[in-house]
């Protein structure tokens, strides 16, 4: 069983300094979505933000830190809706037998075997960001026309995700310390021959829908709207309730944030990925973010109750 202890506000460090308006802004997307117990905060609209979280919701620290958070954004990648010689690499829509959420064939049959010709969405113009786009669960794609297509996470073929990351250091290509998604990159750049052979050691497969969003919205979320930049936090929803304010506290930053999205990646309650935005400064931002810490959960009185009863703070 995994523990599930009680903190104050006041031992949150940077607690006082941060922006909970901007945290409450974000919250409120979503909170009409959530159940009885975050009634009393969905209907309070008003006040100061700082005591708006005080008043509403108790921290709980669920499982032992350290934490890992990483980041995670929406890139904005060139495109075609048609094949051409530089644009070659699609992205999918879902296929009809995979929406039932059976496990389907890995990348790797399904590329080797061309299984989704005819499903094509767009084409990219590289192998790697069209991997990385499926990591990404989103994608901004500009037309060479001007257009601006808005991709979202439509399904997977229920594949195990394996990080090719993780892959890299294993051969050793790659030391722990420098990885990034800018050394898979660059390491893809240097070994064009071996890149494809790389992404199918992750055999998860991440199928899209066109989406009909505003240019300044940000992508639409697990909770079916649209993520905050720098706010938005996904979470594994087996232990964080989708919709949820979290602490999320590294060595490098301290910050309120909404579990509000989710991802194939994120087990235990000691794992985020924080969304950082759209565009190249957003993927710099989130390819360099791999930071130990802690996230603390704030939960209504009663749920928090329900987590940790009668625990001492």
């Amino acid at each position: 069983m995994i523990a599930a202890r009680r903190r104050t506000h006041a031992a949150l460090p940077g607690w006082d300094r941060d922006d909970h308006a901007a945290a409450r802004a974000a919250f409120f997307v979503t909170a009409d979505l959530l159940g009885p117990d975050w009634a009393a905060a969905a209907a309070d609209t008003g006040g100061d933000a700082r005591e708006f979280f005080q008043r509403h919701f108790v921290p709980v620290e669920i499982g032992t830190p350290p934490a890992l958070l990483t980041g995670y954004y929406e890139p904005e990648l060139q495109g075609s809706l048609t094949a051409t010689p530089r644009f070659a690499w699609p992205l999918y829509a879902l296929p009809a037998e995979y929406a039932a959420g059976l496990v389907g064939p890995s990348r790797a049959a399904i590329e080797l075997g061309g299984l989704l010709r005819g499903q094509e969405l767009v084409w990219l113009d590289s192998p790697v960001e069209a991997f990385l786009a499926q990591v990404q669960g989103s994608a901004r794609v500009r037309l060479e026309d001007g257009r601006l297509l808005r991709l979202g996470y439509a399904g997977r073929n229920g594949q195990p995700y394996r990080s090719i990351g993780q892959e890299l250091i294993r051969r050793g290509e790659v030391s722990a310390e420098a990885m990034s998604a800018q050394t898979i990159r660059a390491w893809c750049a240097a070994h064009p021959g071996q890149a494809v052979e790389l992404f199918w050691h992750n055999p998860s497969f991440v199928f899209f829908k066109l989406l009909d969003l505003p240019e300044s919205s940000g992508p639409i979320g697990a909770m079916g709207r649209p993520v905050t930049p720098l706010r938005s936090l996904a979470v594994d929803s087996d232990h964080i309730p989708l919709g949820a304010p979290v602490w999320v506290e590294t060595r490098t930053q301290s910050r309120l944030c909404i579990a509000q999205d989710s991802g194939s990646a994120m087990h235990g309650p000691q794992r985020g990925d924080l969304f950082c935005g759209s565009g190249a400064e957003a993927g710099e931002m989130a390819g360099r973010m791999k930071d130990p810490g802690r996230l603390v959960v704030l939960l209504p009185p009663a749920l928090a109750e329900r987590m940790a009863p009668g625990a001492k703070l």
